[in-house]
């Protein structure tokens, strides 16, 4: 049975390295910025050039999706769900962690055939908070983040450059060119950029376009 679920794995890791896109979250005194590019690709093949990849599950709280976009779609639907009945039992608004952990175990119960997804849940409650997830359910909780395959070029972008006391603006300048960044040398990422601003008093989202 081990084995069995070894090779299992080995086969879902093959798929889901296939997979491209690139997705960033940046966190920072008084928002969290979440940004994302517009390409779907099917292997070689840029299947759709006008994806959105950062979706809001309510007004402060929003989900980045690098992986399958069925599997995406399908996990942003059942948490919704879950946030309803949250609400409706509790009567409390749902915390950002509360959305990371419902998710969290979400992946979990399917470890044996996973959702192939990478997950940055971002949202702002008493103060704004960025999680990271894996397809097997790991969720850590970062300052910035980055996700698909452009991420190994994004992440040296915000490293480089990210302080904890950036305004809001910088912040977002910041997740913007670590995506373009990741466009130029990453063929699965591309087309353009959806850049999400989450703080206490709004939220808003924007599209800048941009042709590789």
């Amino acid at each position: 049975m081990e084995h069995i679920f070894q090779s299992n794995q080995e086969k879902i890791l093959t798929k889901y390295l296939k997979t491209g896109t690139t997705t960033v979250g940046i966190v920072v005194k008084d928002a969290v910025i979440l940004a994302a590019d517009k390409r779907a690709t099917a292997g070689y093949y840029v299947a759709h050039k006008h994806v959105k990849k950062i979706l809001f599950i309510n007004d402060k709280i929003a989900i980045t999706t690098a992986g399958l976009v069925a599997d995406a779609q399908m996990l942003v639907d059942l948490i919704r769900n879950e946030m309803k009945y949250y609400q409706l039992s509790t009567g409390m608004p749902v915390k950002v962690k509360v959305v990371a952990s419902m998710l969290s175990s979400i992946l979990h119960s399917y470890r044996f055939y996973p959702f192939i997804v990478q997950l940055l849940v971002g949202g702002y409650d008493t103060e704004p908070h960025l999680y990271m997830l894996e397809f097997f359910g790991a969720v850590a909780k970062e300052k910035y983040a980055a996700t698909g395959s452009g991420s190994p070029i994004a992440i040296g972008v915000i490293e480089k450059n990210y302080r904890e006391d950036m305004s809001i603006e910088d912040a977002k300048k910041l997740a913007v060119d670590a995506v373009s960044a990741a466009m130029l040398r990453d063929t699965a990422t591309g087309e353009g950029i959806d850049v999400a601003v989450i703080t206490k008093d709004y939220s808003k989202i924007e599209t800048i376009k941009y042709n590789k």
